[in-house]
């Protein structure tokens, strides 16, 4: 099998709000989108995030009344730190703070106006 690209697709109320949130701070951009559908990319990310409106009949029936829960999408990146500190900055509440765990993971979160969790993450060196 061949996989060309590949995207996650989560079920939210309000589509724009979480296309918005994830445009103005983390640089994604819109690749498409119609009514209740939008799926963004970014140019150093390896997957597109779709967005999709509860409710939308592209949904298996017994899906469609469901919103995205008990799930993190989470971006890896260079200095986790200093992302901190700019969405921070730019008025971000951070859900859960900067720690590192025992693993050597460095991650914080942040939550979308949805609710959607978002986590950044830095490897630790070894």
């Amino acid at each position: 099998m061949q996989i060309n690209s590949s995207a996650v697709s989560l079920t939210v109320e309000d589509v724009e709000a979480s296309a918005s949130f994830l445009r103005e701070h983390f640089g994604f951009a819109e690749q498409m989108s119609a009514d209740g559908f939008v799926s963004l990319g970014h140019e150093s990310a390896g997957v597109n995030v779709v967005f999709l409106r509860r409710g939308i009949e592209v949904l298996p029936e017994g899906f469609r009344d469901q919103v995205a829960a008990g799930l993190i999408l989470a971006f890896v990146v260079g200095d986790v730190a200093a992302e901190e500190a700019r969405l921070k900055a730019a008025g971000v509440e951070i859900t859960m703070a900067l720690r590192e765990e025992p693993w050597g993971e460095k991650l914080f979160q942040v939550t979308d106006p949805n609710g959607v969790v978002v986590q950044l993450v830095e490897w630790a060196r070894q």
